[in-house]
């Protein structure tokens, strides 16, 4: 077998692969994940588990709460984005819901360039409310009854900020109905963050000097975008898509 058709047989393989780690991240930090939106008594999710009062929390385990969060620079300035294409629970939540959205929006214009700038305002508000507002508990987690009860009573007995952050992500994401992953091309605040730090990412997908501009990869990228540009993540579905072989994988040469 030549090393061409080796290539194309791991180019083959690779989505499959991918579905296969985020399930397995979705079974790791699913439950953290849905804990952040619909338990957690912080404005901001996920950066305060150590002062939370919700026992049952898995952000509540040390080890995971500090190993995530040094994770998570790490896989940053290795992969750039790749967390959010292969190991975010809520990824792979947006993604699945965006293979039945309306508008897929895979084409290059003007709008689409400025829309990932949502990133940005996302990250700011996040670190304003963690930063500047000091992240106040506005929901008391009631734990009585069943589990869909004692959330129920949780939403009754939230503050008015809570709810709307909340409203606010949850709309967000089924909006992705309509837009194809618009919360994590144009809203979501760790992708904005990430997206900050894959400049300096040392193994990414990118474009060589072969590309002709035909757009193949733009069509077939859940995240409707070009290898090595804005909302890239790395996740590799555009490796055996381009016709004259002009994507590849590794260190980017200057």
């Amino acid at each position: 077998m030549s090393e061409s058709d080796v290539k194309l047989k791991v180019r083959n393989v690779l989505p499959w692969i991918r579905r296969a780690t985020q399930a397995g991240m979705l079974a790791v930090l699913g439950q953290w994940s849905f804990y952040g939106i619909f338990r957690c008594p912080f404005l901001v999710p996920f950066v305060d588990c150590q002062n939370c009062p919700v026992i049952t929390c898995w952000g509540r385990i040390t080890t995971l709460f500090w190993g995530f969060w040094l994770f998570l620079p790490l896989s940053a300035i290795l992969f750039g984005r790749a967390f959010c294409g292969w190991l975010c629970p809520g990824g792979l939540v947006n993604q699945m819901i965006g293979k039945i959205a309306i508008f897929k929006l895979r084409t290059r214009n003007p709008l689409l360039k400025i829309a990932p700038l949502g990133l940005g305002v996302g990250l700011a508000v996040a670190l304003f409310l963690w930063l500047g507002y000091h992240n106040p508990r506005s929901m008391v987690p009631i734990r009585v009854g069943e589990f869909w009860s004692a959330i129920r009573l949780s939403f009754e007995h939230a503050s008015p900020f809570w709810l709307t952050r909340t409203f606010v992500v949850l709309g967000l994401v089924a909006a992705g109905l309509i837009v194809a992953n618009l919360w994590c091309r144009f809203a979501c605040p760790t992708g904005g963050l990430m997206e900050l730090v894959k400049r300096i990412a040392l193994f990414r997908v990118f474009k060589t000097s072969a590309c002709n501009d035909c757009n193949a990869c733009l069509r077939v990228c859940e995240m409707g975008t070009r290898p090595d540009e804005v909302n890239c993540t790395n996740c590799g579905d555009c490796l055996k898509i381009c016709p004259v072989d002009a994507i590849q994988f590794g260190r980017k040469k200057k």
